[in-house]
């Protein structure tokens, strides 16, 4: 137990260890020379995040005015849907002075909140707030996490995995994600979480929770808002459901700038052209008009032809005096996409510092030009944090096995062979024999090249076939030696696939649950306690 900003924390008993995230052998080019400050990109960002750089984007933000009144209107009207939490009102009064400033993060409402990692891009948020409070007593810091409810995607977001196995939301709703209602089969999802993991200590407090925030009729994005608030109202965390007519009302002059003059398309394309240039993959691909119609319970492009505007498979079609009144009128039908939704994201908010993962890094690398067109202030960027989570038993079988925690991201095949090295009582070595195939060969070519130079690319056939061979034999060998210690590549076997399932990290693949069903509130406070702030490294966590 320890205490921080006044509240009180209760902890699992663990260590960490920190390694660079090029170590993992998991993350990008553009995130790790994004890390490393490579020259290459910094014309796509305005500065990397520092102590010195946050103060710098204080300065930036004061100058450009946030309808705070506006916003904290709206988030108190969607936070009388939740339980009350003094921390957050008081997070909530601070949003309404000039001298209160935001860190956020940003994710679609994924069913259950997803993969893992939503859980340390929200902590990660939580830390920069509190770090920046400590680095600039004069201003406030509110942690944000920005709800990104319009996205249409069910097939990503509508799954997760719990223990390895895959639960899909097997729903005929189509549209925006956090339009979409509770319903039947979402509920039996429920169930099936409750019996898999019930049995934990916490089991029926995380069954509560889900059965609470997730009731029949309630939309994802309300569920996901008060699922959201469960987990980090102590914290202060502050929810934003930015698919609202208010909200959007205050970016209505972009919609209308993108739906006339198409600016966006131009400048991101220059944009991803110089990327192309400098050897990155673009991420996000602009289109003429990046904003999405949301009707008919669906989320549809809209196209325009000559001076008609036309939502794209439904029989809604605009002029333009029409669609500049449908801004106005309804703001909350049209939905930014990834291009315009950053944008949009720091015209409400009076943000400092944004949080993502390496995919949203690259796509936000691409938009700063966007930012600079629209006089909008562009955010330091900071790449999420990332943890992997092992429990007792994975400890003690991966110290049992000999395996330091950094080797853990060897591929499967590269631990075996590891294993079997340090273990194996078999002289398995065939670098002896290599070299003396080098020495015999290396003699022959001596002795006849005197005779007759061209016998020499013959020797060199000879020695690579044989080498290979010798190579072949050697590879047979650790195979042989591997089927001898069955047992030992079964445990090894087990344990990376527990802690890579579906040979990727952790954080991207397994859901939080059956952790939080272990543990409970405890593990969300030891992730905080060993959350990184602006160190950017990748956290190992064993349990004791």
């Amino acid at each position: 137990m320890y205490f921080h900003f006044g509240l009180q924390y209760q902890c699992m008993d663990c260590k960490t260890l920190n390694l660079s995230y090029a170590e993992t052998g998991f993350f990008s080019k553009l995130a790790l020379e994004y890390l490393s400050k490579d020259e290459k990109l910094r014309p796509f960002y305005n500065a990397f995040p520092s102590v010195a750089a946050i103060g710098d984007a204080i300065e930036r933000r004061k100058k450009t005015a946030t309808n705070r009144q506006l916003l904290v209107r709206v988030l108190q009207q969607q936070y009388e849907a939740v339980p009350a939490s003094a921390k957050v009102a008081a997070n909530l009064a601070l949003l309404e002075k000039e001298t209160t400033f935001t860190t956020v993060t940003a994710h679609q409402p994924n069913i259950f909140t997803g993969p893992f990692y939503f859980i340390y891009k929200i902590l990660h948020a939580i830390r920069l707030a509190e770090q920046s409070k400590e680095w600039y007593p004069q201003y406030d810091f509110v942690p944000v996490y920005y709800m990104g409810s319009e996205d249409a995607d069910l097939d990503e977001l509508g799954h997760l995995f719990i223990d390895g196995q895959k639960m899909v939301w097997n729903t005929n709703q189509a549209g925006a994600i956090g339009r979409m209602t509770v319903d039947k089969a979402l509920l039996e999802l429920v169930d099936r979480i409750g019996a898999q993991t019930g049995v934990g200590p916490y089991g029926d407090e995380i069954g509560d929770a889900l059965r609470t925030c997730y009731r029949p009729g309630i939309s994802i994005q309300e569920a996901t808002f008060g699922f959201v608030h469960f987990l980090f109202a102590r914290y202060g965390l502050v929810v934003v459901i930015p698919d609202n007519a208010e909200l959007k009302s205050v970016a209505a002059s972009l919609f209308k700038d993108e739906l006339k003059n198409s600016r966006s398309v131009a400048i991101v394309a220059t944009t991803a052209a110089q990327l192309t240039a400098a050897g990155y993959k673009v991420q996000a691909h602009s289109r003429d008009i990046n904003l999405f119609y949301l009707a008919d319970g669906g989320r549809h492009r809209i196209e325009r032809s000559g001076n008609r505007w036309q939502v794209v498979d439904t029989s809604h079609t605009f002029s333009e005096e029409e669609i500049m009144q449908e801004v106005d009128a309804h703001p909350e039908r049209f939905s930014p996409n990834v291009i315009l939704r950053p944008v949009f994201q720091e015209m409400i908010l009076p943000n400092l510092l944004f949080v993502g993962g390496g995919g949203e890094l690259a796509y936000w690398i691409q938009l700063k030009e966007v930012f600079n067109h629209y006089g909008i202030p562009y955010p330091l960027l900071v790449l999420r944090n990332s943890f992997l989570v092992l429990n007792r038993k994975q400890a003690v079988l991966a110290q049992k096995l000999g395996y330091r925690p950094a080797q853990l991201f060897r591929q499967l095949h590269e631990l075996k062979n590891d294993w079997i090295k340090v273990h194996s009582e078999k002289d398995l070595d065939i670098e002896g024999a290599l070299a003396g195939i080098k020495l015999v060969y290396a003699g022959l070519e001596a002795q006849a090249g005197p005779v007759d130079a061209t016998l020499l690319r013959h020797i060199e056939a000879l020695k690579t076939t044989t080498s290979k061979r010798i190579g072949e034999l050697g590879k047979k060998m650790l195979r042989a030696e591997k089927r001898n210690h069955r047992d030992a590549m079964n445990q090894v076997t087990k344990l990376k696939e527990q802690l890579f399932p579906l040979n990727s990290l952790q954080e991207r693949i397994e859901n939080f649950i059956p952790f939080y069903a272990q543990y409970g509130s405890s593990l969300i406070d030891t992730l905080y306690k060993h959350s990184l702030g602006l160190e950017q490294e990748f956290v190992v966590l064993e349990e004791l």
